[in-house]
């Protein structure tokens, strides 16, 4: 059955009604990937944008603002559970001098700049699932960046490298950080979750091998600026 048609008046009326919802998505997306903001800035930004709007829709109430607020802390509560235990079990490696002993292993098995990334490789990926970002960059640079540098690999390639193996941890069970995000937002079990993003693995784990064995992927755009 064939629907009717509807006036140029509604659809306008339409456009104009979804303009300041959507100005949040371009609040959100058009900071971070222009380089104005970071996301943690996009976010507040979003977050203050749409609290605007509801009280100019005047749709904000103590009742939904309680119900945001005790969101909110459920889902940062749980996620920085995680990120202390992870930051505790980074603390026992950094104690353990795991990562300086990675190190020398990987040197005593190659010395080819190519294998050694490769391995490298590897190892991020299994610290990645285990660690929070940020505990384990703080543990593993300051051990990987000479070694790297020993084979002659740039600085740049290797940090675009680690940081996209890092972005793969964060949807790497048993830790996974945003696998628990993802799943407190939407109510859904982290298993649903991990089904979910199981077919984006293949495709990362594809780029993140060419920008190992491809450093120009990684080097043109500094290139451009004389880096």
């Amino acid at each position: 059955m064939r629907a009717d048609r509807v006036a140029w008046g509604p659809r306008l009326r339409s456009i104009a009604r979804a303009v300041p919802p959507a100005g949040a998505a371009v609040i959100i997306l058009g900071g971070i990937l222009s380089g104005i903001t970071t996301p943690t800035e996009a976010s507040a930004l979003g977050a203050a944008y749409v609290a605007m709007l509801a009280l100019v829709y005047r749709n904000l109430s103590w009742t939904s603002v309680k119900r945001v607020l005790t969101s909110t802390a459920e889902t940062t509560g749980a996620v920085l559970f995680i990120v202390a235990a992870a930051a505790l079990f980074g603390w026992v490696l950094a104690r353990e001098q795991a990562p300086q002993v990675a190190a020398e292993f990987i040197i005593g098995l190659t010395d080819r700049p190519i294998v050694f990334l490769l391995l490298v490789n590897v190892l991020l990926l299994i610290v990645g699932a285990m660690l929070e970002p940020t505990a384990a960059i703080l543990i593993l640079v300051p051990v990987l960046a000479p070694v790297a540098e020993l084979y002659g690999l740039s600085l740049v390639h290797f940090g675009v490298m680690l940081v996209f193996n890092l972005m793969i941890g964060l949807l790497t069970p048993p830790v996974g950080l945003v696998l628990f995000v993802m799943s407190s937002v939407t109510k859904a079990p982290v298993t649903e979750v991990i089904r979910g993003t199981a077919p984006f693995y293949l495709p990362m784990l594809a780029t993140l091998l060419l920008i190992a064995v491809v450093p120009a992927l990684s080097l043109w755009l500094p290139g451009l600026f004389g880096d």
